[in-house]
């Protein structure tokens, strides 16, 4: 299978400024999914799409491919995935070759593990049938949809219609929240079907305990947290 990596990384950020090419850990934020994704050794090829030329050049400078600067109408606060990604896809295509698969690589999960990376392409490889695999982990019981809560005007309300016969966190179905570490998307599924997902999306459970998505400088302090403790792990080994 051919698969091809993509590093969306935008110029623009409201909740941690320049978050792409920030220092984390003294390395730049992009870095660190540059290096899961060579780790990985599954990819044909890993592009960034990005519409600064200095997260471009930064990227380069990680060992990633830029063929191309993305558009500013696909770089706007409000730009969806799915056209940024078909934009990559498209222009790969115009060179002639032709990948069976994209993975989404956001640099805002940069504890990723090449292990996982590996894990979920062996099973979409292994099921013509599957359409994606996205990473998810689960989300803690007090916080599953069947149990919280809402409040409308002066009232208290479950938030879903047939919570109120749950009374017990444990009683709540097991759910889960996308990590943003991976999505493992067909080219078919993407371009014809105009989805990440598709018809069959199988999740990918992560389970290491570093995850952390960065939007707010909160999560991003968390980060510098576990670059920190693996330091230590790592100098003590």
């Amino acid at each position: 299978m051919q698969l091809l990596g993509i590093i969306p990384a935008r110029g623009g950020s409201k909740g941690i400024p320049g978050k792409n090419i920030k220092l984390l850990g003294g390395k730049p934020l992009i870095a660190y999914t540059a290096l899961a994704a060579q780790s990985a050794g599954i990819f044909s090829r890993v592009i960034l799409t990005t519409d600064s030329e200095e997260i471009a050049e930064v990227g380069r400078q990680c060992g990633v491919e830029v063929p191309f600067i993305r558009p500013p109408e696909l770089a706007r606060d409000e730009t969806p995935m799915l056209p940024v990604l078909q934009h990559a896809v498209n222009w790969i295509l115009s060179q002639d070759w032709n990948p069976d698969a994209i993975v989404i690589l956001q640099p805002t999960a940069p504890f990723r593990r090449s292990t996982d990376l590996r894990s979920a392409f062996d099973l979409l490889n292994a099921h013509s049938e599957i359409d994606s695999v996205v990473s998810v982990e689960p989300v803690p019981e007090h916080y599953a949809p069947h149990f919280v809560m809402k409040i409308e005007g002066e009232r208290l309300l479950p938030f879903m219609p047939d919570g109120l016969r749950i009374t017990r966190r444990q009683d709540s179905p097991k759910v889960f929240s996308r990590t943003g570490e991976f999505y493992f998307t067909r080219i078919k599924t993407l371009m014809e079907e105009n989805s990440i997902y598709g018809k069959n999306c199988r999740p990918y459970v992560v389970d290491h305990p570093h995850r952390v998505n960065l939007d707010t400088l909160d999560d991003w302090n968390e980060a510098e947290r576990i670059v920190g403790l693996l330091g230590e792990r790592s100098n003590q080994a």
